[in-house]
């Protein structure tokens, strides 16, 4: 839930600077939305990074997949590598587009974790899902 709180605090405040005119990049929804999934990009790839949470997210790594670790470390620099491009005007479409993919694919290792009842367990599947809606929603709004 911390992330979904961080994407709507950010980009409130954000849009909230906008009509405040404390400048005009945050003078729009897109806008404030990239800033928004920017900082919760930085808040999840945290965990892929620090403990306790990196075991976790290395034991939602389906058992198929090679290197669940290494798996693990290369998302956390793909959202890493998202949340600058949402904040680079030229590459924040393509970067919005690119983390919504990533979302998608990654999306199958939460399903697995809430029916395994192993990694990350921030909430219950119908709500995740409903989350990662939303999530693949901002990234097609800040890719406007």
């Amino acid at each position: 839930m911390a992330p979904l709180l961080v994407l709507v605090v950010v980009a409130g405040l954000t849009r909230l600077a906008g009509w405040g005119h404390l400048g005009h990049w945050p003078d729009s929804w897109p806008h404030a939305v990239r800033l928004g999934l920017a900082a919760m990009l930085v808040l999840t790839a945290s965990a892929h990074f620090l403990q306790p949470r990196r075991d976790a997210l290395i034991a939602m790594v389906p058992p198929r997949l090679p290197s669940a670790a290494m798996l693990v470390t290369l998302t956390g620099v793909l959202e890493l590598a998202g949340a600058a491009g949402l904040l680079i005007p030229p590459v924040a479409p393509a970067a919005a587009i690119c983390l919504a993919l990533l979302m998608i694919a990654l999306f199958p290792a939460n399903i697995r974790a809430a029916r395994g009842d192993l990694g990350i367990k921030s909430m219950p599947l119908p709500l995740r899902g409903a989350v990662q809606v939303l999530f693949l929603g901002a990234c097609v709004l800040a890719a406007l």
